[in-house]
Formats: C-alpha cells, structure tokens, sequence
C-alpha cells in the first residue's frame, strides 16, 4: 500500500483528500508546513507528495513554500529524492506551474480541484514511478547507461536520479534513438491522466539535460528537433 504526504495549510482540504485517497487504497500523512513535511518526509519515506505551492511559516521561523520543499526532496540523498510530488497550487497563471516542473514537480493540479481528478493524478505517477520486478534492463548509448529496473542512470560513472517523468521520457526516447518526437506525442506516452503543454515539456527536459549531460547548453543526448520536438541522439 503506497503513503502518499498531503502538504496544505488549509485543513478542510486535507481532510477531503485524505478521505478520497484512503477509499482509494492509499495510506495517507499529512503536513500542514514545509518544516513538517519535510520532516515527515526524512522520517516517513512517502511514497508520493501532494504539495500546496503556499504554504505558512510556522511563528518565528523563516518561510519555506512549496517550492522550497520541492527543491529540498529533490536534494536529498538516496532515493527519497526521487520521490514523486504533485503541485497543488490556487495559482492559475502558467509561469507558476511551470517553476513547479522547474524544481522538480511530476505533475500538477489547480484549485479548486475534484478529489476524484487528484487520486487519478496520484493513481496515474505512481504507475509511472513503479520499478518493473522484470529481469534487469539496461539501455546504453555512449557514456550513458540507463538502467530500467533500478530507475537510474549512470553518465560518466556519475550516477543521477531521475524523477518518474524525466524517467519515463529518457526511456522512451532513448529506445528508439533517432526517432524525432512531438511535444505532444511526448506528453501521451506520459499517460492519458497526464495534463500538461508544450511548455512543460520543456521544462522537464530541461531538467533532465542539467542532471545527464556534460553540458546542458550543448546536449549529447537528448537533443532538439527544431520545429518538430527532441529526440535521442542515434550517434552511439
């Protein structure tokens, strides 16, 4: 049974997600701070993290919001910093959302939000997250070895964790090296409980550059089909 970390400061939300994840299957904690829930995080190991993009500060402590929280997890050693998190946020506008993905952020859902839609979300990365109990798989180009079953790749003996969607795009791309894809056939293969535009996309492929290639700027791997998408460089 998968622990999923609800992060608001508002308890009627909390209490309402709680409800619906829990009949869906899922242990739920619940943290209604960033110093809390990362905390709990350390000490619990969720699963995943449902995280409110304005979060309070605790009476004289320095403020720490989602964002903070976002980017603290995905510092953290070990695996813990691949812990998957959806942004919960009341913000509408798009560059918010999409400084969410910057830092880290699976997914998204806007307030106010149907609490069936969000156990979907959870349902949905977490799918996307699990490790296949298969044989080990091995993807190598080059340098890089992208290893299916541990979920990580390795790039010039520097082994860097991925979050599930930066995972589950490298995989893909890489296994049809040459291949040019859309931003929007890169957001199916995602799932079709994953909402998210063209400029998401970029976001999460921004990420993926700055923790696989020697240098982002001049990407080896993953590489910029002008006018078209990105695809895995077939030169290995």
């Amino acid at each position: 049974m998968a622990t999923v970390l609800i992060v608001d400061d508002e308890p009627e939300i909390i209490r309402v997600a709680r409800g619906y994840l829990e009949q869906g299957g899922y242990t739920v904690l619940a943290a209604r701070d960033g110093t809390a829930a990362l905390e709990i995080v350390r000490r619990e190991l969720p699963d995943l993290i449902v995280l409110d993009l304005n979060l309070p500060a605790p009476p004289g402590t320095p403020p720490i919001d989602g964002i903070d929280v976002a980017r603290q997890v995905r510092q953290m050693a070990g695996a813990v910093a691949q812990t998957p998190i959806i942004m919960l946020t009341a913000r509408v506008e798009e560059t918010d959302r999409i400084v969410g993905l910057e830092v880290g952020a699976d997914d998204y859902v806007a307030k106010p939000f149907s609490p069936r839609e969000l156990v979907a979300r959870v349902r949905a990365v977490l799918r996307r997250s699990a490790r296949p109990a298969a044989t080990p798989e091995q993807i190598v180009a080059g340098p890089l070895v992208i290893d299916v079953t541990r979920h990580h790749v390795k790039a010039d003996d520097q082994v860097d964790d991925l979050t599930p969607t930066e995972f589950a795009l490298l995989q893909a791309m890489a296994a049809e090296p040459g291949r040019a894809w859309t931003r929007s056939q890169l957001i199916d293969l995602l799932g079709p409980d994953y909402e998210g535009l063209d400029r998401t996309v970029d976001s999460h492929i921004k990420n993926l550059r700055a923790k696989i290639e020697p240098n982002p700027n001049q990407p080896r791997f993953v590489l910029t089909v002008f006018g078209v998408g990105y695809k895995f460089n077939e030169d290995f």
